[in-house]
């Protein structure tokens, strides 16, 4: 056993008062793991000098005392070999220190020599924090638990089980029975077995599953710092024990928090940038993937990130001033006994999703989002069987500097199938964080484009009776000054819930199962609190898409209102002379579409009627063939300062895209003029 490092105490007095007490208890010490030596990826043990196996990823991290060991929780475990193991006799205690990052996501062992029989014995951690001491007795596990988030996160916790064959078992923490049990029986143990610490010793099932098929068996482990595990060929008395954890001194384990990634640096303008995001180090080294993997698009005049991530499996999320997320459902559909859902949320290691940047320029960024509904099977949708092909999407989404964005959802008809759902509304709560830290009671406001509005609340009870499912409009009320928003064509139908407990196998969980109820916060978590829309649907040859207006700003709602209707009844554009032709205006890219036809056309005259019904707020203007350096803007004969211009450049010719931070209920005259 290590000796706790002297404080303020002479080295001498320390010794005396301290470590007497450790070396007596450490002749009765059968097998114990302190995590000093580590080498060639094992673990010396100080008594025997026997080296066990440290599997997968892991580092030494500071114990209570010394040197402690840092498991991820996927990857790690020790193993002794069984000639390695020395059984106790009718009579043993088990302790250890631990600090958690996360509960596990089942029952995970501490310490177990349990195999295919019921036989061994076991110091586990629950999915909620439990601790339970377990022994095989007549083949049957008796067990000494205790109850719900007993161990709390970050901080060092002493365990410690206590087992008087045929008298009683006992659960320790911190120093304190917390439970005994009475044994009737001698302990069994298998005649081959390994000793295996910080994972689980067979593949099971996350607790909390909602679906059942739609759930593949894996193996869960700890993930935090392990330090001085203990085994005794004795039942340590209470005393023993609570002398054991006091003696300790007390220390803050190096386990940071772990909120959803931020950004190292804003650039402080806008744009699309690649990067790669950081989430903690267990998860990040998970990934095989080099730099650049992630995509964040960035507004100069706003705090506002839209971020695409493989923590969502980069599904786009609309990111607060105070980090607060929003994300949103891919398409998705399923079956109903076999796998469960099929969706970008099931693909945890992103094999069939991806993103990139296709535009970027001062006035657009453009960002395809590409992925395949799977299962949690990793299996995709519907497969033909002559060509192998199956149901794959892609997502647009024409991103503005006023920090907004045109989802565009297109797929192949007939890929689907039915049933299916094209959107859903999803707010992603922090580690730790509670669903009314992150959203108001009444947690959004639905309206339509007549500015009729409503709010929805929490309270199930309190949901109106006569609600009408034609809403296009949804602003959920964050708590932060930026609330993310969703404006849909007219011809929308909308419903909504409250499903107030929220799911967290997703966003970044890698256990594969088909939903999982969230009972503790130690993890992100997506609230399913919706609406849900189905959407106007239209065809484009053998393809199928629809579109929404996304963002995130301070617009009360009726200015939502306002600029939905400038989206959804753009104002009519009409263009002087024959130099240019307006193609039309595209609500897929909220965008009207100008063709340049003559080479040497100087400026683009135009004039857009606005009113009241068909509001101007901030248009952009897509001019193909422009062939030149840049552009200037004038509105109504005067030079306008508040424009974005892009050039983006293709091989058919460069194009320019001009944005303008206008509002008018009138008509306004528009020059956009060549510069060389």
């Amino acid at each position: 056993m290590k000796t706790p490092k002297p404080r303020l105490i002479h080295a001498a007095l320390f010794c005396l008062f301290l470590l007497s007490p450790f070396l007596a208890v450490g002749q009765e010490t059968i097998m114990q793991w302190d995590f000093e030596n580590i080498t060639n990826r094992t673990c010396v043990e100080p008594s025997t000098g026997v080296a066990d196996t440290i599997e997968g990823n892991f580092e030494a991290a500071p114990g209570v005392v010394g040197k402690g060991l840092r498991l991820d929780g996927f990857t790690t475990r020790i193993v002794r070999e069984g000639k390695n193991l020395v059984k106790p006799g009718a009579e043993f205690t088990i302790e250890a220190w631990v600090a958690l990052g996360e509960y596990p996501l089942s029952w995970c062992p501490v310490i177990t020599t349990e195999s295919e029989e019921v036989k061994g014995y076991r110091l586990l951690i629950g999915p909620y924090g439990q601790v339970s001491f377990e022994v095989a007795i007549g083949e049957q596990w008796v067990a000494c638990s205790s109850a719900p988030q007993t161990v709390p996160l970050r901080k060092w916790v002493h365990l410690a089980g206590v087992c008087a064959a045929g008298k009683q078992m006992t659960l320790y923490v911190n120093g304190k029975a917390l439970n005994s049990v009475d044994t009737y029986g001698p302990l069994t143990f298998p005649a081959k077995t390994q000793c295996i610490i910080g994972m689980a010793a067979a593949q099971g099932r996350p607790s909390d599953t909602i679906r059942t098929w739609g759930t593949v068996p894996a193996y869960f482990g700890l993930d935090g710092i392990l330090d001085d595990i203990l085994v005794f060929d004795k039942a340590l008395t209470a005393e023993k024990v609570h002398e054991h954890f006091s003696n300790y001194p007390a220390t803050v384990p190096e386990i940071p928090p772990r909120p959803l990634p931020k950004l190292d640096q804003n650039p402080g303008r806008f744009g699309a940038f690649y990067t790669k995001l950081k989430y903690y180090p267990g998860w990040d080294n998970l990934w095989p993937v080099e730099q650049d993997p992630d995509v964040v698009v960035c507004f100069g005049d706003s705090p506002v990130k839209f971020i695409f991530w493989r923590g969502i499996r980069f599904g786009p999320c609309w990111v607060s001033e105070n980090e607060n997320w929003m994300a949103d459902q891919s398409l998705e559909t399923w079956d109903d006994d076999t796998e469960g859902c099929f969706e970008h949320m099931q693909d945890r290691h992103c094999r069939f999703s991806h993103v990139r940047i296709i535009e970027n320029t001062d006035a657009r960024a453009v960002v395809h989002w590409r992925y395949a509904p799977v299962s949690s099977h990793n299996n995709t949708w519907k497969p033909d069987p002559k060509t192998g092909w199956e149901c794959w999407v892609d997502e647009y989404y024409y991103v503005y500097p006023d920090a907004s964005a045109i989802r565009k959802v297109c797929w192949n008809k007939d890929s689907t199938g039915t049933p299916f759902q094209l959107q859903e509304s999803i707010p992603l709560t922090q580690p730790g964080q509670r669903n009314e830290e992150l959203l108001e009671n009444n947690y959004v406001h639905v309206a339509d484009y007549d500015y009729n509005s409503r709010p929805v609340s929490v309270d199930l009870r309190q949901q109106p009776a006569d609600w009408n499912p034609n809403y296009t409009i949804q602003q959920f009320n964050f708590r932060s000054q930026n609330k993310p928003y969703i404006c849909f064509e007219p011809g929308n139908s909308m419903m909504v819930r409250w499903i107030g407990d929220g799911y967290n196998h997703f966003p970044i969980n890698q256990a594969r199962c088909d939903g999982r109820w969230t009972k503790v916060l130690d993890r992100p978590t997506s609230i399913s609190s919706s609406p849900c829309s189905d959407p106007v649907i239209h065809t484009n040859g053998h393809r199928l898409y629809w579109a929404g207006l996304y963002g995130m700003n301070r617009m009360d709602l009726n200015e939502l209102v306002t600029f939905g209707r400038s989206w959804a009844y753009a104002p009519d554009l009409r263009l002087s002379g024959e130099d240019f032709r307006f193609v039309g205006y595209d609500r897929s890219q909220r965008c009207y579409q100008i063709e340049k036809r003559v080479v040497n056309a100087v400026d683009c005259e135009l004039k857009l009627s606005g009113s009241k019904e068909s509001p101007i707020v901030n248009p952009a203007f897509h001019i193909q063939n422009w062939n030149a350096k840049g552009a200037t803007v004038r509105v109504d004969g005067k030079e306008f300062n508040n424009s974005r211009v892009g050039i983006n450049h293709k091989l058919g010719g460069d194009d320019l895209t001009v944005f303008l931070f206008l509002k008018a209920t009138s008509a306004v005259n528009i020059s956009i003029d060549r510069v060389d």
